[in-house]
């Protein structure tokens, strides 16, 4: 049914509300002859009565009918480069992001619809229709921030011009769907997932439990015996230095027994690689200092200005809503006893024992410790400086801090940090 104003005059329309206002007609005989529902009625009616005599069913249209010739060649343009990147197979780009396009329009000043876009690319062939999917039910468990922190690295070449593939370490809050954590890192290995948790566990506080696959950075699984080899631990009988940070401050850690199971971290990864690797492709970047600016446009983007498909609501806003209400489990920050420095909760462990000569040997280096009684047990904490090439030992005996000794990585050629 046509609009309003392109069936009856503004005073066809006045005529008909005052006759309501004085009780001579009804309600639904004005909507029936209108065409309109309750809501609009009362819409209209509350506008006549704020202004009889400028009253009106007449509006201009704000924006332009048509756009420009110049927003229609940047939209093609857009398209075209778009197109580029999906049938550039050196990409880990199979599908078209429409929302992508928009977003690079809008940061050059031009303001178009999704839909417009869809429009245009269709018309110009930039479109594949996506196959359909089997549903499946999201929803949200947890019934506060802090109660479960997903955490997962995805190994990728983020650029195409970059010369290897790097590590995008994240956590996200379940409940909120908040990014806490992200940042890239040449190497996925165990100090890189300790210096991640040591940011988020130092800025929020430290949450009930962290939400993990079984990767050996964090969880030791071991096979049945076999013939080959008689098993002497079995799994979880090891733990491995990433859990020792979070057990020191009673952290708890759930593992996730199949890849469906960790759905709501890796379709953020899916989200943020989607976006990086076009960016990257589009402006050539090929390190990670010109990436990280680009990954904290893209998590801004996603934690402030994005309605989450399955909570609603914009990630931040859900968060601090969260912990204003008081529903929260994060706890505040604070060293366990009897350690004075995070480097003693944030480092790799190792142990070794006081021998004969009052010392102990620690990769072929003599470390002499004359305070200590001969067999007592030392325990090592090892903080890696990986920009000063340098490893720092705090040595620790019975609880009691002993000493410090920093020494250059390149004395420890066979050790991977």
């Amino acid at each position: 049914m046509e609009q309003i104003h392109k069936r009856f005059s503004s005073e066809q329309v006045k005529q008909l509300l005052e006759g309501y206002l004085r009780g001579l007609m009804d309600r639904a005989d004005i909507e029936e002859v209108l065409g309109i529902n309750k809501t609009r009625f009362f819409a209209l009616l509350k506008l006549y009565r704020h202004d009889p005599k400028g009253f009106t069913v007449n509006y201009n249209r704000r924006s332009p009918t048509r756009l420009s010739k110049p927003v229609e060649e940047k939209i093609r343009r857009e398209l075209l480069l778009e197109r580029s990147l999906v049938e550039n197979r050196q990409l880990p780009i199979s599908s078209y992001n429409y929302s992508a396009v928009r977003d690079r329009l809008l940061r050059r000043g031009i303001e178009v619809s999704l839909t417009t876009i869809i429009e245009r690319a269709k018309a110009l062939g930039c479109h594949c229709p996506r196959p359909k999917k089997k549903a499946h039910e999201r929803e949200v468990i947890t019934t506060a921030i802090g109660a479960l922190i997903q955490h997962d690295a995805s190994h990728h070449l983020w650029s195409p011009y970059g010369k290897e593939k790097w590590a995008l370490i994240s956590s996200i809050d379940d409940y909120s769907r908040k990014i806490l954590f992200a940042d890239f890192f040449e190497e996925e290995t165990t100090w890189a997932h300790i210096q991640a948790s040591e940011a988020l566990l130092r800025q929020y506080g430290l949450p009930l439990r962290y939400y993990v696959d079984s990767l050996r950075v964090f969880r030791f699984v071991r096979n049945r015996d076999s013939f080959w080899y008689r098993t002497v631990l079995k799994t979880d009988e090891a733990v491995p230095q990433w859990k020792q940070v979070l057990m020191s401050l009673s952290v708890d850690v759930t593992y996730a027994l199949s890849p469906q199971a960790k759905g709501k971290i890796e379709r953020s990864y899916r989200w943020l690689q989607d976006r990086i690797v076009r960016t990257a492709a589009i402006e050539k970047l090929s390190t990670l200092d010109e990436l990280r600016p680009v990954l904290k446009e893209e998590v801004f983007h996603y934690n402030h200005q994005r309605l989450h498909a399955t909570t609603g609501e914009i990630p931040d806003i859900r968060f601090e809503k969260a912990r204003r209400r008081g529903r929260t489990l994060f706890r505040p920050f604070s060293l366990p006893s009897p350690y004075t420095s995070t480097k003693d909760v944030f480092c790799l462990r190792e142990k070794r024992t006081v021998n004969p000569y009052r010392g102990i040997e620690f990769y072929n280096h003599q470390i002499p410790l004359p305070k200590v009684p001969i067999g007592q047990e030392v325990d090592i904490h090892l903080v890696p400086d990986l920009k000063h090439s340098s490893l720092e030992l705090r040595l620790w005996s019975n609880n009691h801090f002993i000493n410090s000794i920093t020494f250059p990585l390149s004395d420890f050629p066979k050790v991977h940090f």
